[in-house]
């Protein structure tokens, strides 16, 4: 970053010498405006069509800079987007709604005399007040009563599908993606279903008024309907207020003032009746035509979403990730603070545009590729982070998920009209096409040949997508054998596709017979036409191992989840001890052919029963020859733990797989060695059953989110965290592979059953893994 700022000081000296800097002692090397900082423009073409793309110079070089044109300091990484939504202390979400063009006072006037009073709600109001009345206002939004709004969803979304089933084209937009999330706001909310046109009007006006950049003449029509729809919103609240114990989130909201006044009071009311319908509404609209056109714009991946129907959550995740609705939010600072390298002072306006963040390669693996298996999708910043993360992400992915499941079972052969301009509603915060025209031949409509065809096939659950549901089609191109009980298995693309990249010490999860096992990869990262594994025939086998070894035959079909890498190989040390036991060479051979490529010294110790239950001995002796030392045991030969890793040195680091006593055997030969030196990976896990006859409850403080969560007997800590509406990735939810780690913020009675975390680790105290992990008393999360 110190280069960076650098560099853009000399560029505005050069490009701008008359200016002098408009921020001057705010950065810690200069002025902060580069030439690319002082043209950026978020009502310009280039951010408008393409947000992400826009800013990659930013994330690239400057990724906190300020916008002289916008008046506004911008932030494009997620790391640094992630922590401002954690700290809304210093980051006040106050101007969050705050004006981006000044309004006129012509404007002024004219929302005057509709008594306009637009108050603070969720998205805009500080602490405490925020968390008090999200506490009280939430509950309507869990998955548990969220449920019961799924069939509403699914009728709609069919009566429209059956509207247009017939004509063969028709603008998506028009048609139903604007109506439907509307409509659903609205009974959500308990609001009637009448002026559906009026609100749209409105909620565009409430947007352009916000994010936009209307003219002087635009301000006051929009003024005129800004106020109109502050007075509907008004008199349908009076209306509820006459039979509070009907339904919908706004009577309960009612209901809830009775006993929370202070908390819930009338002109709160007013706004969030106001807020809620175009935030519910607006944000799943766009969101839904970005999902559909990205989708149909990539047609192999819109075939595998009709083929695999239970990708579905996760291809809308994705979609909310690379193509989200929500492009940027707003915040204030309340002190000086450092973002990244750069000083800002109390006061600064920022722009945190999260269709940046949500591509930053620094977090997301490939991230301007649009990836139906990216197991990390849900990490997106679309709904924000935090205490203010949107409470309605879960009816959004609700209506998603079945638009996007009666589209591809009904229309599968629905298409993009070719030449089509997509126009986007000019701001800075909220993007989706105006219109999206699609074309299908309705002679070749499934249910034309079958009534099956009108029924839904999956049923998906409220929440975050499951990653066990991530499942790619491979096929078992070649199977061998490479020591006794070994056979080695070459895995294809079905389709001749390349597979996904993979680095040393990746596994992947082979799904047999609704059976689940994972495998380290073994094979050249450099050929990715093909993965390669080695299983061993295990005497003790769940069935894994045997029906790879008796039933798997070349030619089938199977599933795989991954490639995943959570034994990552650290680069940037100065020399290597690599450590296998039986099968546990898997994993290390690849890391020693990497290590080989990279010029660094390593040596690599090998132990087994005997030369022939050892595979890829002759591999390793021609490949890494004096650097191998082989221990089989029958020939009398023992590896010596001591000899093998010698003296702790600052600058080594061991890599170890294997079976447990070799593993435990390492941990006690390192007890006391510098923290980080000593990396292992398991066979299995020990101990990460829930056993609710022994379990104890316990409470967990999430600070993040302003919650405390009750762990009951019978229940993980990742279940009761998504019960209560929080996303966290998992993946073996076995203690293996460290996907749903959590960081603990207080808290030292922590019950490890995990096999991610080292001694050390554990001794710190400061995360856990939440599939398995618990407490025996009161933690606190950054959650």
């Amino acid at each position: 970053m110190e280069e960076a700022v650098t560099s853009q000081s000399a560029d505005k000296q050069q490009n701008h010498p008359a200016m002098g800097c408009p921020v001057t002692g705010t950065a810690a090397d200069g002025c902060p405006v580069s030439h690319q900082a002082a043209e950026f423009d978020p009502f310009g073409s280039d951010y408008q069509l393409d947000p992400a793309e826009a800013l990659r110079w930013s994330r690239d070089q400057a990724p906190v800079f300020y916008s002289p044109k916008l008046d506004y300091w911008v932030i494009s990484r997620y790391d640094d987007i992630k922590a401002a939504f954690r700290d809304n202390i210093t980051f006040s979400p106050a101007i969050a709604l705050e004006k981006i063009t000044p309004v006129s006072q012509e404007a002024q006037d004219v929302l005057r005399g509709y008594d306009y009073a637009m108050n603070r709600t969720l998205v805009n109001e500080d602490e405490p007040q925020h968390t008090e009345r999200r506490r009280v206002l939430m509950e309507h939004f869990t998955p548990e009563n969220l449920e019961g709004h799924k069939p509403m969803v699914r009728r709609l979304t069919r009566e429209a599908l059956d509207r247009i089933i017939d004509q063969g084209e028709a603008d998506l937009v028009d048609e139903m993606l604007w109506e439907i999330p509307l409509t659903v706001a609205l009974h959500f909310l308990g609001v009637p279903e009448e002026d559906m046109d009026k609100l749209r009007e409105y909620s565009i006006a409430h947007t352009v008024n916000t994010w936009g950049r209307p003219s002087k003449d635009e301000q006051i029509k929009v003024a005129h309907a800004v106020g109109n729809f502050w007075q509907y919103a008004g008199k349908v609240l009076e209306k509820m207020r006459a039979t509070p114990d009907g339904p919908g989130w706004m009577r309960y909201a009612i209901r809830q003032q009775a006993s929370y006044p202070e908390v819930v009071t009338d002109s709160y009311l007013h706004s969030m009746m106001m807020a809620i319908i175009v935030a519910a509404h607006e944000t799943t609209a766009h969101a839904s035509a970005n999902m559909f056109r990205r989708l149909l714009e990539q047609r192999e991946l819109w075939e595998e979403v009709c083929r695999k129907p239970r990708l579905i959550p996760n291809a809308v995740e994705e979609c909310l990730r690379h193509t989200g609705s929500v492009v940027a939010w707003r915040r204030i600072t309340t002190r000086p603070v450092t973002v990244g390298d750069v000083q800002l002072p109390e006061g600064a306006r920022l722009l945190m545009v999260t269709a940046s963040g949500n591509h930053d390669e620094r977090h997301f693996e490939n991230p301007d590729e649009l990836d139906l298996y990216r197991d990390n999708a849900v990490e997106h910043l679309t709904f924000g982070y935090g205490s203010h993360q949107c409470m309605g992400k879960n009816i959004a992915r609700m209506e998603m998920r079945i638009f996007l499941e009666e589209f591809t079972r009904r229309l599968p052969h629905m298409e993009l009209v070719p030449d089509q301009q997509f126009t986007y509603l000019p701001n800075t915060s909220f993007r989706g096409p105006d219109h999206l025209r699609v074309r299908w031949d309705p002679v070749n409509n499934p249910e034309r040949r079958s009534d099956q065809a009108r029924e839904p096939r999956m049923d998906f659950d409220i929440g975050a997508p499951s990653v066990k549901d991530l499942a790619r089609t491979v096929r078992l191109a070649d199977k061998r054998v490479l020591a006794k009980d070994i056979v080695g298995l070459s895995l294809e693309d079905p389709h001749g596709r390349p597979l996904p990249n993979w680095t040393p010490g990746a596994h992947v999860e082979l799904l047999l017979d609704e059976m689940g096992r994972h495998y380290s990869l073994c094979g050249d990262p450099a050929h990715p036409e093909r993965l390669e594994l080695a299983v061993l025939r295990e005497p003790a086998s769940r069935g894994g191992s045997i029906y790879v070894h008796d039933r798997l035959q070349v030619g089938d079909e199977i599933g795989i989840r991954g490639p995943k890498n959570h034994f990552r190989l650290d680069e940037r040390a100065e020399e290597y001890v690599l450590i296998a036991g039986g099968i546990g060479v898997t994993p290390i051979i690849t890391m020693a052919d990497r290590l080989k490529r990279l010029g660094k010294p390593y040596t690599l110790h090998y132990a087994g029963r005997s030369r022939r239950t050892m595979a890829f001995l002759d591999r390793l002796a021609a490949e890494h020859g004096e650097r191998l030392h082989l221990y089989p045991s029958d020939e009398g030969v023992r590896l010596r733990i001591d000899a093998a890793i010698g003296e702790p040195s600052e600058g080594r680091q061991i890599y170890a797989c294997g079976p447990e006593r070799l593993l435990e055997a390492l941990e006690l030969a390192t007890d006391g060695w510098p923290a980080g030196m000593l990396h292992v990976e398991h066979f299995g896990a020990a101990g990460a059953l829930l056993d609710p006859g022994k379990e104890e409850a316990f409470d967990v403080v999430l600070e993040d989110s302003g919650l405390t969560v009750r762990v009951a007997p019978d229940q993980t800590l990742l279940e009761a965290l998504r019960a209560a509406g929080i996303d966290v990735a998992s993946d073996c939810e076995e203690g293996l592979c460290g996907t749903c780690e959590v960081t603990v913020t207080s808290g030292e009675d922590i019950d490890h059953r995990d096999r991610v975390l080292s001694r050390e680790e554990r001794g710190e105290g400061n995360r856990m893994m939440a599939c398995c992990s618990r407490a025996r008393g009161k933690i606190s999360l950054a959650l």
